[in-house]
């Protein structure tokens, strides 16, 4: 096992060792942090667009542009 498994092999260990209920907290808990982190991405993601927007990196297209570009 390498390095960078195990210390997730004893994460998942130490999670079997928790209740049922303790698990579906911890659940809930990974997926609220996850969606964080998401929505962390996506306003950055969106931030750098409109900054490459407002510095004439990238124009705004049509779906229609964008596929015939695409596609040529």
């Amino acid at each position: 096992m390498s390095q960078a498994t195990a210390p997730f092999a004893e994460v998942v260990e130490a999670v079997e060792r928790l209740t049922p209920d303790e698990q579906e907290t911890l659940v809930t808990i990974v997926q609220r942090r996850l969606s964080a982190v998401r929505r962390s991405q996506i306003v950055a993601d969106v931030q750098a667009a409109r900054e490459e927007l407002k510095a004439g990196a990238c124009r705004p297209t049509t779906p229609d542009d964008l596929l015939r570009e695409i596609l040529s």
